[in-house]
């Protein structure tokens, strides 16, 4: 009978907070403005400013290495996956020169500062200026060959910077280099403006509503445009939002697509097998490792979602030191060890096994 090792625990999405000083110091002179310039990236929106409301005590604490140290001890985790904050409005960037370089100095400030010398406990998801596919291509290039990174985060959400969708074939590129370097993709949303949610009060549902709106467009876009089918190789993680979300995409693509097949005399779409729907489509690709998604511990779709595809995409995500405590992580994550619905194989997968494979730790 097989044994599973329900106590190792990987992060799969948790969060730096940068150190903005030590970024822009490592931008070009001509960027750094008299005096320095206090924080180089985008504000997120006017929705998170605007609202007043109260967070767990601890949540979004200042914490640097030793911070997530501590965390990590505590809950008995392993290993974490760090992606960026205030980097997640990066596709607000509008000048093109500009994201080239903060994006080469962010990196290059979290190689320095929770990779090197902390002994392999921390893995870092970098910026790509992908306002520049083709920079963003050698920047990608740079961060796994030279730093050793397993990836990069793609926002979910911009405005003038990010033109359109993810699935547009002017990222394409980036999807190639990603296949032929076997890193990953992670797309994360944070700025939730520009979704008719503009005059929303209060703020609750437009951060309820915000990831998986994001991630669902994302989605559709990389779906029905075929990326997986022609980057086989691919590796992409839909970060921060849930499953539920998933679910959804797959009811409502197959249907859709059902009554609405586009006519493609040249290719360029999706590439469904006889007798294959929107859904199967779908399995078939999470069953290839090429769909993953990052879940919590506490959701109420998560069994009902295993049972649709099985447990092989699932990623837990601490968030840490977000919307969270290290108490609620704990809570979460007792929550989904104990769950009745999930077997103990889903358990290991969505606890560690999964972030293993995702991002080839």
């Amino acid at each position: 009978m097989a044994t599973h090792n329900l106590e190792r625990l990987i992060d799969g999405d948790g969060h730096v907070m940068e150190d903005l000083a030590a970024i822009v110091a490592r931008m070009p002179a001509e960027y750094q403005g008299d005096p320095p310039f206090r924080d180089p990236f985008p504000s997120s929106d006017h929705l998170h400013s605007s609202n007043k409301h109260t967070l767990p005590e601890g949540a979004f604490a200042r914490v640097g290495v030793d911070g997530w140290l501590e965390f990590m001890d505590d809950l008995g985790m392993d290993q974490s996956v760090l992606y960026t904050t205030r980097g997640l409005t990066f596709g607000k960037i509008v000048s093109k020169d500009w994201a080239i370089e903060l994006a080469r100095a962010y990196n290059d400030f979290m190689y320095d500062t929770y990779m090197k010398d902390q002994g392999g406990r921390f893995h870092v998801m970098g910026l790509i200026p992908l306002q520049e596919p083709a920079e963003a291509v050698i920047e990608l290039r740079r961060i796994v060959k030279e730093y050793g990174m397993i990836g990069a985060m793609l926002p979910s959400t911009g405005a003038d910077g990010l033109q359109s969708h993810l699935g547009n074939d002017r990222y394409w590129p980036i999807y190639a280099e990603a296949q032929d370097l076997g890193a990953s993709i992670g797309i994360h949303g944070g700025a939730h403006d520009n979704m008719l949610m503009d005059d929303m009060s209060p703020y609750a549902p437009v951060n309820a509503l915000g990831h998986p709106y994001g991630q669902m467009v994302n989605f559709a876009g990389i779906i029905f445009n075929g990326v997986f089918d022609k980057y086989p190789g691919l590796k992409i993680g839909f970060m921060e939002a849930g499953c539920g979300w998933l679910l959804t995409c797959m009811e409502r693509f197959t249907s859709a697509w059902a009554s609405h097949i586009q006519y493609d005399p040249r290719g360029r779409f999706l590439e469904l097998k006889n007798g294959e729907t929107m859904s199967d489509y779908i399995n078939r690709h999470i069953d290839e490792d090429r769909i993953w998604i990052g879940v919590e511990g506490d959701e109420l779709t998560l069994p009902f979602a295993v049972q649709v595809t099985g447990n092989k995409p699932y990623i837990f995500s601490s968030d840490f030191p977000h919307e969270v405590n290290n108490e609620t992580c704990r809570e979460e994550i007792a929550e989904l060890r104990e769950n009745p619905s999930l077997t103990a194989a889903d358990k290991e997968a969505v606890l560690s096994g999964n972030a293993v494979r995702f991002y080839g730790l």
